[in-house]
């Protein structure tokens, strides 16, 4: 038969081995007032030698779990590691775990991680890029502290960090126009939601990028392709582009993985990067900087951004009531080897070789 499973060590477990009642041993777990510095030592003592691990839902019971749920929307997107590290380096020294959960990228997947987080008396969340209404993200953050990322406009229930993502559609343009480019196209997440397009860092970086091709007289060669923040996504914008009577010589990809696609169909078309056609990212993540992607990208600063999240949702906790704070930090621009002059007479040149099947 197998052997039962060992019984967890309970609270009156450790005031029996320290002596002491339930009470003193409660006052040194909250680090409350009236436990002397004998009695911690006496109390801590006995949870070493017990093993004892005070449990999450009795300490939710009593006010706090010191749990922070964070939810991102994409598990492969290596910039939402960096966000990641940012929130878990600012917690380092404090008494906070982070649980995390996939959104899935989806308002019905993304409703139910964030109801199981509030379910489970988690003290603050952190949401990354979420798809929910500003409806939905005013009733979570009534119901729990919490700091949104990556969601423009001011709330005032929730706290907010974002990237200011037109300025940094705007670096991409000048980098390739300063180049030489005119035909700089552009591959955006489409969205499905009208309300909440305001607020998305795709829609501010395509008007981003709108702006920025006016403003340097190139508006007649604004060219979209509308697919999504995915590998797949930008390997069909590329696709599309490059099918165009008029090719365009260099491509301004949304996020860094939607960049990665677009190469993938650069490379399949019989072109190359950065001779033929220059690629441009943006979050740059971990890959961008590898040495044989080393793809041009605006840095927007996950760790920072991470980190602000962090510090916000703690401060969010400890009073309710203030005010809220909306964090927009200034992105840079991270030039790398996916992005050079166009090739004498290649902005002049219509012929476009058709993509590889």
């Amino acid at each position: 038969m197998p052997k039962p499973a060992p019984r967890r060590i309970t609270i009156i477990d450790v005031a029996r081995h320290a002596q002491v009642s339930t009470t003193a041993v409660s006052k040194v777990l909250r680090n409350a007032y009236g436990a002397s510095p004998a009695m911690r030592a006496k109390v801590q003592q006995a949870i070493d030698e017990l093993g004892f691990r005070p449990s999450a839902a009795a300490r939710g019971l009593r006010g706090q779990t010191y749990t922070i749920g964070v939810m991102l929307p994409d598990l492969r997107n290596l910039f939402f590691a960096d966000i990641l590290d940012g929130i878990t380096t600012q917690l380092g020294d404090t008494d906070y775990q982070v649980l995390l959960a996939p959104g899935c990228n989806g308002e019905q997947a993304e409703a139910r991680v964030i109801d199981a987080m509030i379910d489970r008396s988690m003290d603050g969340l952190v949401l990354i890029a979420p798809v929910s209404s500003k409806t939905r993200l005013n009733t979570v953050a009534r119901s729990v502290p919490t700091v949104v990322v990556g969601r423009h406009g001011s709330a005032t229930t929730y706290d907010s960090v974002t990237d200011d993502d037109v300025a940094g559609a705007a670096l991409v343009v000048d980098h390739l126009a300063d180049l030489g480019h005119r035909r700089i196209a552009h591959i955006e997440h489409h969205e499905t939601d009208p309300v909440r397009l305001a607020e998305m860092p795709n829609a501010q970086r395509a008007n981003g990028y709108r702006d920025a091709m006016r403003a340097r007289g190139l508006a007649d060669e604004i060219d979209i392709a509308s697919t999504s923040y995915t590998h797949h996504g930008g390997y069909a914008g590329a696709k599309e582009l490059l099918s165009r009577p008029h090719r365009p010589t260099a491509i301004f990809a949304g996020a860094d993985v939607v960049a990665l696609g677009a190469m993938e169909a650069i490379a399949e078309a019989g072109l190359t990067i950065p001779d033929d056609i220059s690629v441009v990212g943006y979050d740059n993540s971990a890959l961008a900087a590898f040495g044989p992607i080393s793809l041009t990208s605006v840095d927007q600063d996950g760790r920072e951004m991470g980190a602000n999240a962090a510090r916000l949702v703690i401060d969010r906790i400890a009073d309710r009531t203030r005010r809220t704070v909306q964090v927009k930090l200034t992105p840079s621009l991270a030039v790398r080897r996916t992005t050079a002059a166009p090739v004498q007479g290649a902005e002049v040149n219509s012929a476009s070789p058709a993509p590889t099947e």
